[in-house]
Formats: structure tokens, sequence, C-alpha cells
């Protein structure tokens, strides 16, 4: 049998958000945390302090295109969860969200070595410089109405 390499385009991008978002959802379920609030809990988690809320928003909304309304009901979601925690416009993570942040972070982590641990660092290199120069472009994009 003979495979061929897929030609880089939408769809091979496509495909791979998709399969990577199933792997991700996989790791989510029963943890009470959806893709989108895992995304505003990820940027809550990893900037190691307590954000002003508005810098939340503007994080998240632009690592994930989510529109800004969007992003706020992620965070009064997760914050009615207790996974999150306001007060006076600052944000953070509480004790419980970092704990089911840091269970899906460390299941995710021996799949990610297998998907693209062993791939040479020159070609993650070159794809991380492609993807970056693709998503560059998407960003323009969407912001020219």
């Amino acid at each position: 049998m003979t495979t061929t390499t897929p030609a880089f385009g939408t769809a091979l991008i496509g495909q791979t958000e998709k399969a990577l978002n199933a792997i991700l959802d996989r790791q989510l379920t029963g943890t009470g945390i959806t893709e989108p609030q895992w995304v505003t809990l990820t940027l809550t988690v990893t900037a190691g302090e307590t954000l002003d809320r508005a810098e939340l928003v503007r994080r998240v909304s632009g690592a994930a295109q989510f529109s800004r309304e969007s992003v706020a009901d992620r965070i009064a979601e997760l914050t009615a969860s207790g996974f999150l925690r306001e007060d006076g416009g600052r944000v953070q993570a509480t004790d419980e969200g970092r704990a089911r942040w840091t269970r899906v972070r460390t299941a995710i982590g021996p799949i990610t070595e297998q998907l693209f641990g062993d791939l040479p660092a020159e070609d993650l290199a070159t794809a991380g410089r492609v993807l970056s120069t693709v998503l560059d472009r998407a960003k323009a994009v969407l912001a020219t109405p």
C-alpha cells in the first residue's frame, strides 16, 4: 500500500485541528469543562497571576477568535463552577480550577509526545513558522470587515 503525503492546505489543517480537538474533548470528558472553557481556564492558569478581567477577555478572544461576549460567558460559567474566582474586576484560577487543569494537562502530555515528540526539531520549527504565518494572515483577514 502506498501512502502519499497530503498537500498542505485548509483541508489538512482542518482535519488536524478536528483530530486534536477530539483528543482534547476525550480528556475533558467528566471534568465539567468544555473546550471553550478549557481555553479560558488555560490562559488564566498559565498567566500565573490574578488578571484584570478585561485583560483576560482580550487574551482569550485574541488567542481563540472567540467574541468578547462569549469569553465573558465562559468566565461566568467557570466562576459559577468554582474553577475561577472574580474579585474586584480581577480573575484567578481557584485551587480546584488549577487541579482540574493540571489533571488534563498531565493526561495530554504523553499524547502530545506520541503525536510529535519524535519529529525532527527542524521539521517542527518549519511547521511552526508556516502555521504562524498562516495564523497571522487569517487574523488579518478576520480583522477586515
